[in-house]
């Protein structure tokens, strides 16, 4: 199983991994929430509509650049756009 870790500014410096075979992001479910749709999203970052898709499907994983730009589009925080596990350093 692969695993990407990365630093962000959260309470405590935690230490984060998201799991690559799983549902790691949450665009779909934001889109949603803000009622905007995949291709108001494809016109503002000037992206593919196909591509945003496969973003919202989860088949692949928007850079984490694009992650921020989304996050102040949507208005939201980048934690709520990306599902984070704590690693158990038990």
């Amino acid at each position: 199983m692969l695993f990407g870790t990365f630093l962000l500014s959260l309470p405590h410096n935690l230490l984060l991994t998201f799991k690559m075979d799983k549902y790691i992001n949450r665009i779909k479910v934001v889109l949603a929430e803000k009622k905007r749709t995949n291709k108001w999203l494809a016109e503002q970052l000037g992206k593919d509509p196909a591509t945003i898709s496969k973003w919202c499907t989860n088949a692949c994983q928007p850079p984490m650049e694009t992650y921020m730009r989304i996050a102040k589009l949507l208005d939201v925080d980048l934690k709520e756009l990306v599902r984070f596990e704590e690693i158990d350093n038990n």
